[in-house]
């Protein structure tokens, strides 16, 4: 049995969350020693599609009349592209038809929620489709406590021993948070904030050029940096946020997790369940509620939970995803074999 990853414009969106989460995929299938290539030339059994570009859909829609078996991974919903970038909004409707005819070509669909599954359970045309839910997962072995990497991260951006740190991580959009995170700087002077990640402002909405524009002493807009980097600030940090409006799973929040970082995060639907605020996490709904809770988690009044939340992250384990897979996998071959 061989599978191939196809992924369409890789170098593109290598350093978005898809990216990472198609590089996630790879190591996850050599961990269960699952034979895969990345050619489309080669021969394989079953095509595992990544992405929804024209060029994805033709592909598939060739593999298919080809009597391959197809996994669509669904890494898209209309939900968390309209918080996106410009005219998202008014172009989400035309945006899910066209994943739909996508998604509908695959035999199975893998998406990395729960909460995923049943937005795509939702739309007209998947109502039947035989859908899984499968982590994006994460190296559990490479995110892990690493004080000399968290000194690092610190002197790097030039804070102190006694500076209290707020990062976040995504790219230049709306559903991001970005432009909540930029507020809390802004009304809390007293920490540091540092934002991680980068895109084209042509493509971002005007609030959030107009956040990304915005001069603050305690503010820091790093730009894409190597794993490494955002390794020593989940290190080196002492509070991560994540005021995301959607995901489809969120991987820096597992990172967090893996690290065994304090986070605070968006009260949204898709972290009902497995992050419990107070217990793993804590959660706000709104600018005031952060700031609040992050007021009380810096002056003692919410103890740290970052030792519980490991095992949001042990359970998203690379090495668990590649077993999940590949019995998604050894399911299609043996019924393309009958």
């Amino acid at each position: 049995m061989k599978v191939l990853l196809y992924s369409e414009g890789l170098k593109a969106i290598g350093k978005s969350g898809l990216g990472k989460a198609i590089n996630h995929q790879i190591k996850a299938l050599e961990s269960q020693n699952i034979s895969y290539t990345l050619n489309p030339n080669d021969d394989y059994d079953i095509l595992h599609i990544n992405t929804y570009f024209p060029k994805s859909y033709f592909f598939a829609k060739k593999a298919k009349k080809n009597g391959k078996k197809i996994v669509y991974h669904a890494h898209s919903t209309e939900e968390d592209y309209k918080n996106g970038f410009i005219f998202a909004k008014s172009t989400s409707k035309l945006f899910k038809k066209w994943l739909i005819k996508c998604y509908c070509l695959g035999d199975v669909i893998v998406t990395p929620t729960p909460y995923s599954k049943r937005l795509l359970k939702g739309y007209k045309g998947l109502e039947n489709k035989t859908i899984y839910d499968v982590s994006n997962g994460i190296e559990l072995d490479f995110f892990k406590k690493d004080e000399k990497l968290g000194e690092k991260f610190r002197k790097r951006y030039g804070y102190t021993k006694n500076d209290k740190i707020v990062f976040g991580i995504g790219l230049y959009i709306e559903r991001k948070g970005i432009v909540d995170f930029v507020e809390l700087a802004k009304r809390l002077p007293e920490y540091k904030f540092i934002w991680f990640g980068y895109s084209p402002l042509m493509f971002a909405t005007r609030n959030v050029k107009k956040a990304v524009k915005t001069k603050l002493d305690n503010l820091t807009f790093a730009g894409y940096v190597e794993q490494d980097m955002i390794k020593g600030a989940m290190n080196g940090g002492d509070l991560y946020l994540f005021p995301t409006l959607e995901e489809t799973e969120g991987i820096p929040i597992i990172e967090a997790c893996a690290c065994m970082k304090d986070a605070i995060i968006r009260d949204i639907p898709i972290f009902d369940d497995w992050l419990i605020d107070g217990k793993n996490v804590y959660k706000a709904k709104n600018v005031d509620e952060f700031e609040k809770k992050i007021k009380d988690f810096f002056e003692g009044k919410l103890p740290s939970v970052a030792k519980e939340s490991y095992e949001v992250a042990k359970e998203r384990d690379i090495k668990n995803v590649g077993i999940k897979l590949k019995q998604i996998y050894e399911s299609l071959y043996k019924n393309e074999k009958k």
